[in-house]
């Protein structure tokens, strides 16, 4: 492996690799001695904020004997107009790592061509590969096993948590559905590309039924804020609330990859039950990238 663009561009093999390593490095997490960043700085070029991401990136670059340097948009020449390919050409002979959260899925896979660094997706518009990692982290963790288990996305099933729990699913084979306002369903030609085994609904309720796991998401991505009004009432009635959670399976875990917005996406009340699952998952970011970029330099 030598960059994280998409799950999309993982193998199964690959997938399970970095779970497995991301187990082990949170079980030894202030008593390892590897340090495979040392000497090493890496660059995290954000043109979206962020809190999870940026925090869990410098302390994980830190934990793995490294440096980071933090670079918004707004303060270099990206900001001003600068070709990727000529930022990346740059820091490419600079940096030994790069972390990049942006919008457009082509800007990272330009960077990493042009700069010959390692380069990971901390989110576009397309995928949001080291969230889902997470994720598949954490339902782990919760139930011992991805194996049979049936995720329930609610929400925007076109954006881009939605995209990659569809590419996790083609990658590992288990259940997924997705219910969806009809106008946010994700393109045809996409889920014919992932032929997975995933199904659509306009109905919360029947996606929800017998599940093992609902998930959910903001109404209003960054850069969305402008459709706020009409976005929130598309998705008013694809709530994760008592009702929803009542069809699915008794055990089931909500899961969110924040931040949440509660009385919109999910109640109060749903969140703060399942509340140490949900930060348990935060967590996790900081683990499986530690892993990915371990990974990396291997």
């Amino acid at each position: 492996m030598k960059h994280l663009l998409s799950i999309e561009s993982l193998s199964a093999s690959e997938i399970h690799e970095i779970l497995a390593l991301a187990k082990e490095l949170k079980a030894k997490r202030g008593h390892d001695t590897a340090k495979p960043l040392a000497g090493e700085c890496w660059g995290l070029l954000f043109a979206k904020s962020s809190t999870r991401t940026r925090v869990s990136f410098e302390v994980g670059i830190r934990e793995l004997g490294g440096d980071s340097l933090f670079l918004s948009s707004s303060e270099i020449q990206l900001g001003r107009g600068e070709p990727i390919e000529d930022t990346a050409r740059v820091l490419g002979r600079m940096i030994h790592g790069a972390v990049i959260r942006t919008f457009k899925q082509s800007d990272i896979e330009i960077f990493a061509k042009l700069s010959g660094i390692p380069t990971i997706n901390a989110l576009t518009d397309e995928e949001h590969p080291c969230q889902i990692l997470a994720d598949l982290l954490t339902i782990e963790e919760l139930r011992g096993s991805l194996d049979g288990v049936e995720v329930a996305f609610i929400g925007d099933a076109d954006c881009n948590m939605g995209r990659s729990w569809i590419w996790a699913s083609a990658r590992l084979g288990f259940g997924l559905r997705l219910a969806c306002p009809e106008l946010f369903t994700p393109p045809a030609e996409l889920l014919a590309r992932a032929n997975a085994p995933v199904t659509i609904t306009g109905d919360p309720e029947e996606a929800a039924r017998g599940a093992d796991i609902l998930y959910t998401d903001v109404w209003v991505s960054m850069g969305k804020e402008d459709e706020a009004e009409y976005r929130t009432a598309q998705f008013a009635p694809y709530q994760i609330n008592d009702r929803v959670l009542a069809a699915a399976s008794p055990k089931a875990h909500v899961l969110h990859c924040l931040p949440a917005y509660r009385g919109k996406e999910i109640t109060a009340e749903v969140f703060e039950a399942h509340a140490n699952a949900i930060f348990q998952q935060a967590e996790n970011r900081l683990h499986v990238q530690k892993a990915v970029m371990t990974l990396l330099k291997r």
